[in-house]
């Protein structure tokens, strides 16, 4: 398989591109480049989100907020998967669009957060899956 180059957008990219970024480095090992960027980023991690990933042994804090002009020079993708920010994301070359309804955990509890951050985990297991096909 070639390496594929995923692109998971956000508004503020703190919280959920910024885990599926890190589910996608977790379970594709070399056969995935991932990114992530929002339309318009927060400029930080959110800190639950870092502890979300921490529970899981990930260190998300070697992640940085960005833009889209700052992942454009990787284009094209072959996948550019937006979490429900709607026309806030603007179009960026891919082979496919994929949209994912994932409500904003920003402001939910421990609990909560984790069931967003163990639905964004499937979704991206799932389709590094089918990209595989």
């Amino acid at each position: 398989m070639s390496k594929k180059k995923l692109l998971f957008v956000c508004i503020e990219n703190s919280n959920r591109s910024q885990m599926s970024q890190a589910f996608a480095n977790i379970y594709s090992g070399d056969n995935v480049e991932a990114y992530s960027s929002g339309s318009r980023p927060s400029g930080k991690i959110n800190p639950k989100a870092i502890a979300a990933m921490k529970e899981l042994g990930y260190d998300l804090t070697t992640h940085h907020s960005k833009s889209l002009d700052d992942v454009k020079q990787y284009a094209p993708f072959d996948a550019v998967v937006t979490m429900g920010c709607g026309d806030a994301c603007p179009w960026m070359p891919a082979k496919q669009f994929i949209d994912w309804q994932i409500p904003d955990p920003r402001e939910m509890n421990e609990e909560e957060f984790r069931k967003v951050r163990d639905l964004i985990a499937g979704k991206v297991k799932d389709l590094i899956m089918s990209l595989q096909n």
